[in-house]
């Protein structure tokens, strides 16, 4: 008896070829063998002259879905055929997730089996973990793949249905997404939040003391038994302090005279308090904490980290990757309190074993949280692996190990002291036992030099001490802007406010910058001009399906729809169909956008000369400037590396003044004796 099993790709493959029978045959599907039509030339000719034909839904007849095998798919889809032909059964392995379900459905519709066919699911691909899974197979979840088809159907209305407008309106090419265009939103928020956002200064004192022959730095806090202004007291549209706010505001001069009278003053500790603390672990990564933490350990984008962990699953070094789960399984606890023990000591280890509970509700609880693969963990080191996959699966063992780990005790002394009038503060931090800190810090590469940098050390000090003021220095701040979103931090805002699933975010956050709409500079995502556009004319005329609490209801109702708790047909019909329905809008809204309105982008703090107006707007080429006064219109390219934080006056007059007076001359060419110019072109100087 042979048997044919059939997973997504050939790495997988290869990998579980190993642990199975020699009768068992393994092939790749190599990803979907099916799906909606991806173009206008793969829908089948009968269906080309239906109107729905286009969306590759039939939004007329219960919103059937058109599936059809792409082009590169038809030989990988041949081969199948031809290996089920000489298999007496077929085991359907794909992932265990909604996505590895459906594909597993599609095989199943397309290859008509005859032979008794099972599903075969595992976390991890072990020995242990193929043997149990062959064991165990089910039959094919339809809830899940029904769930799955709806989010494919609504992602497919959503797209198809807005982005059409967007280039009608606004430029060819550009596409909405239901959680990409909400993610861009959010990009776009947080630019007109800095835009607007006004800076204020303050100064405060900083002085280096000494106690018993060893220095400790302290701050001003307070002046005349008032409190000294900082940054968080100001009112970031105004760059004043903020109304309601009792607090002391120095300037240069102020600080300066302040730091003269305390000169050579008595020094006295008015107080010294010690709190315990004790930080606990945090759980083991899911897809969204992994892609978070790779990006501000690692620098690694969340394409490059979700490739990267599907490599070492594949290969058999890490469970699944695609997890809302923080659940652990008892052996992978064992295994990684073993680890505990043998490299920390039994100090180390928790006092009992910890679990996680997962909070989302969405959560496909089957799945445990990422981590080693086996029963016994590999160091990093035992892998053999390099480059980014043992980055990775170092930062997943460290992760994992440190979950089991006992608490870190911490004492953190706060020590006030007086000069005069003016109140000092400084504080400590005492690392007492460092616990789970020995194995891993968030947001750094190496715990034991990190452990150095957490301990802030003061001397012994205590009430009615006077320690030695060796300098006082005068300290500058000035107010900042909120920061831009990392990969990492629109992750985590993301899921926190419920939109999409984990496992789509590096897809989605991929699309936003390869279409234009964020680039990436320092870590950073700066949405571009075409950003502002589309999310203007999205926000004026469809705000409901840019808004944040209406996706996450949605993203709700598909979770309802995988339990059986909601209807996928009236759901559909609803949102493309209903009074307020998308199809609806559309109709509604179209005529009424004015595309040179929607191609003109409002950026605030562009002020202009008197009698001058200025205007952003998005061509066929790009960006450009329309500058307009009673002699007439001036029209400027803005150079593609510019995004709207780069504009401001300055850079305005500069464009324009390359347009209308010409480029500045740099010099003459040696030989030739002919002028040579700086110029500002499309793709920036040259």
């Amino acid at each position: 008896m042979s048997t044919l099993v059939i997973v997504e790709s050939p790495t997988k493959a290869r990998t579980i070829r190993n642990y199975l029978p020699s009768d068992y045959r393994v092939e790749a599907s190599m990803g979907h063998v099916r799906d909606l039509p991806p173009s206008a030339d793969e829908i089948p000719e009968k269906y080309k002259g239906e109107k729905w034909a286009h969306l590759g839904v039939n939004v007329d007849s219960n919103f059937e879905p058109l599936y059809v095998v792409p082009k590169d798919k038809k030989k990988t889809v041949k081969e199948l055929k031809d290996a089920l032909k000489e298999a007496d059964e077929l085991v359907l392995a794909t992932d265990e997730d909604r996505e590895g379900e459906s594909i597993s459905w599609h095989l199943l519709q397309l290859l008509k089996p005859k032979v008794p066919t099972k599903r075969m699911v595992f976390h991890e691909i072990t020995p242990e973990a193929i043997r149990r899974a062959i064991e165990n197979c089910r039959n094919i979840d339809e809830q899940l793949v029904r769930a799955q088809e709806t989010r494919r159907i609504l992602d497919r209305l959503y797209g198809y249905t807005l982005s059409p407008v967007l280039w009608k309106k606004i430029a060819w090419g550009l596409s909405a997404g239901r959680v990409q265009s909400v993610a861009v939103r959010l990009l776009v928020s947080r630019e007109r939040q800095r835009r607007a956002f006004k800076q204020g200064g303050y100064w405060d004192l900083k002085a280096s003391l000494e106690q018993a022959k060893k220095p400790f730095e302290s701050k001003l806090v307070t002046l005349g038994g008032t409190k000294v202004a900082t940054g968080s007291d100001f009112d970031e549209n105004t760059g004043k302090i903020a109304e309601g706010r009792n607090v002391v505001l120095l300037d240069e001069v102020q600080a300066e005279a302040l730091k003269e009278r305390l000169q050579d003053k008595p020094w006295t500790v008015n107080s010294v308090e010690e709190r315990a603390v004790k930080r606990k672990p945090s759980p083991p990564f899911t897809t969204s904490t992994l892609q978070q933490e790779s990006n501000r350990k690692l620098r690694m984008g969340a394409r490059q980290t979700m490739r990267t962990a599907q490599n070492l699953y594949e290969q058999g070094f890490i469970t699944y990757m695609r997890t809302d789960s923080v659940h652990l399984s008892d052996e992978a606890i064992a295994a990684a309190r073993s680890c505990v023990e043998k490299m920390y000591g039994p100090e180390y280890l928790s006092p009992q074993p910890r679990q996680y509970t997962t909070k989302s509700k969405g959560a496909q609880e089957a799945h445990e949280a990422i981590r080693p693969a086996g029963q016994t963990f590999r160091t990093p080191q035992e892998t053999g692996l390099s480059g980014q996959e043992l980055a990775l699966y170092d930062l997943i063992w460290k992760r994992t190990v440190a979950c089991q780990m006992a608490d870190s005790r911490q004492t953190h002394i706060t020590v006030n002291l007086q000069v005069e009038d003016a109140g000092f503060r400084s504080n400590g931090k005492r690392i007492d036992f460092p616990g789970f800190l020995r194995a891993y810090v968030e947001g750094s590469d190496d715990p034991e030099a990190a452990l150095e940098d957490q301990e802030v050390l003061l001397p012994p000090l205590k009430q009615g001490d006077h320690p030695n003021c060796k300098e006082i220095e005068v300290v500058g701040h000035e107010t900042q802007p909120p920061a831009r979103f990392t990969e990492a931090s629109l992750v985590k805002t993301l899921e926190s406010e419920g939109i999409g699933r984990p496992s789509t975010y590096a897809t989605v956050i991929g699309t936003i910058v390869d279409r234009g709409y964020a680039k990436l500079q320092n870590n950073a995502l700066v949405p571009t001009f075409t950003a502002f556009g589309v999310t203007s004319l999205l926000e004026k005329h469809f705000p409901e399906f840019v808004d944040v609490k209406f996706t996450a209801r949605m993203e709700r109702t598909l979770d309802d729809i995988s339990t059986g708790e909601a209807q996928w047909l009236p759901y559909l019909r609803e949102f493309y169909s209903g009074e307020t329905g998308l199809d609806t809008q559309i109709k509604e809204q179209e005529e009424h956008i004015d595309p040179k309105l929607a191609r003109t982008i409002e950026l605030d703090n562009l002020d202009a000369e008197p009698d001058m107006t200025y205007r952003i707007c998005i061509g066929k080429f790009g960006a450009y400037i329309e500058a307009e006064n009673g002699e007439g219109v001036v029209k400027a390219s803005i150079p593609e590396d510019l995004t709207p934080s780069d504009l401001d006056p300055e850079q305005i007059e500069k464009i324009l003044k390359q347009k209308t007076e010409g480029p500045e001359e740099l010099g003459l060419h040696p030989d030739e004796k002919k002028p040579i110019y700086v110029m500002t072109g499309r793709y920036g100087p040259y």
